[in-house]
């Protein structure tokens, strides 16, 4: 490998009409780099590969996916990367699509100026954060519309972090979503911080609500709200946001479920972000084993007795969806809109009427089971109902066709025939009725003109 310094001196004595045997023996380097610098085969700095190069393989699929994507992470790449079978490190990877020019420049977006910000400590066991993160474009098949909502709880000390997906941002999914990465999480801090959210506090005043602060007792934390226009205020779980929403829901297939993608967040937030590397006081560790030292309260054994209320279209089985799992109803109330109610930590499920200003009444009442089971829990009297209503609604007729010939049969034959004669004899009452008398046609007269239009006056 020859340096930018050698390589100008190559070129400069090559100008001066030296020879490449010269050159080399100047320079002391063999004939064969001398000729291939001189040529532009080889830059300076780069050293020749004495092997394949490992990231040839991957070019073109790096190529797509940032031609698709141009502000995907290196980091998400590298994900889809290893899982295709690229064995080189990340900085191998960056390097390559760094000299390989592999990312094109996406004019319309501009980098925005940044500005200073202090330095906040957090002690171990101190602070939970709390944001909520709206995921545009979901599945079709979830029915949650044009956004799916994610809770990110994450520990301030070690940076661990976790979240889940829920259909509603109102205060009893809060609730829940609470508990569920609470333990996850695997302890209550001292202090749960939150943005102005109206499901907590008010946000004009900042002032928590009463009934949130129910389920703040309930976990025995302690409830701080940012002040107004401080985003930085919570920056490990605004890291968290950006990172869920761009190496989680940006690659995520349109296939899958919501338990499915529940799954595959809860595996990547344990295999990939748990295992980065934190810089401490007793050295280099993982977020796994700081998160491991903190000093977090036990969650209780039953979350808050929120009440989750969420809207439901009856299928034609008279089956009802609920994370995952499918409950029965009466079969007349296939395909009408109902509500699922279910009270957290009770167990069961209740389904009732969707009326608004109406008392609701209980239709259906179930055992919950397990999230994402795919289980169908069907109540005795409701499969028998079911099974007579679609037997008496069964036939064994053959189905029409659209192109089939079906001529008139005697039914028809014979009405036509009685609408024929009682035309017939209405026209001739008509006719016999004119100037009360028969009227005569004498076709002599009408000879009699037409020889009288044929004969020439003289």
């Amino acid at each position: 490998m020859l340096t930018r310094e050698d390589d100008i001196d190559a070129h400069a004595l090559h100008k001066r009409g030296w020879k490449i045997a010269a050159i080399a023996r100047h320079l002391g380097r063999d004939r064969k780099t001398i000729r291939a610098y001189l040529e532009g085969e080889r830059s300076p700095g780069q050293r020749a590969r004495s092997g394949p190069d490992p990231f040839e393989p991957f070019v073109a699929y790096c190529a797509a996916r940032l031609k698709e994507d141009p502000h995907l992470w290196a980091t998400a790449l590298m994900d889809e990367l290893a899982d295709l079978g690229f064995t080189a490190s990340y900085q191998t990877m960056t390097r390559q699509v760094r000299v390989r020019a592999l990312r094109p420049a996406c004019e319309p977006c501009r980098p925005t100026t940044g500005r200073p910000v202090a330095v906040i400590e957090h002690p171990a066991g101190q602070e939970t954060q709390w944001d909520w993160v709206e995921l545009p474009d979901p599945p079709k098949a979830w029915g949650w519309g044009k956004h799916a909502h994610l809770l990110v709880g994450a520990l301030s000390h070690s940076g661990r972090w976790r979240a889940v997906l829920v259909e509603s941002e109102d205060q009893p999914h809060l609730v829940d979503g609470l508990d569920r990465v609470t333990r996850a999480l695997g302890g209550v801090s001292r202090i749960w911080r939150f943005d102005r959210m109206a499901t907590v506090c008010h946000p004009a005043s900042g002032r928590v609500s009463a009934s949130f602060a129910a389920a703040a007792k309930h976990y025995g934390a302690s409830v701080a709200i940012c002040p107004p226009r401080r985003g930085n205020r919570k920056g490990v779980v605004e890291k968290a946001n950006h990172v869920a929403a761009q190496r989680f829901w940006r690659t995520l297939a349109d296939d899958v479920t919501v338990e499915q993608a529940q799954a595959l967040l809860d595996r990547w937030c344990s295999r990939r972000g748990d295992t980065r590397i934190r810089a401490t006081a007793d050295g280099k560790m993982s977020v796994a084993t700081v998160a491991a030292r903190e000093p977090l309260a036990p969650v209780p054994a039953a979350p808050f007795p929120a009440e989750l209320v969420v809207a439901r279209t009856v299928s034609a089985q008279a089956l009802v969806s609920y994370a995952g799992n499918f409950y029965s109803v009466a079969p007349e109330l296939a395909r009408a809109a109902v509500i699922v109610r279910v009270r957290l930590g009770s167990g069961h499920l209740e389904v009732t009427t969707a009326g608004e200003h109406t008392v609701p009444v209980v239709l259906a009442r179930h055992r919950l089971a397990p999230i994402g089971a795919g289980a169908m829990v069907r109540d005795d009297g409701h499969v028998l109902a079911l099974e007579r209503a679609a037997m008496a609604a069964a036939t064994s007729a053959v189905p029409h066709r659209s192109k089939v010939r079906i001529p008139p049969g005697p039914d028809a034959v014979a009405a036509a025939d009685a609408l024929r004669q009682k035309t017939s004899s209405t026209s001739t009452d008509a006719a016999a009725a004119v100037d009360g008398a028969a009227v005569v046609i004498d076709l002599a007269r009408y000879a009699a003109a037409a020889a009288g239009r044929n004969t020439l006056t003289p």
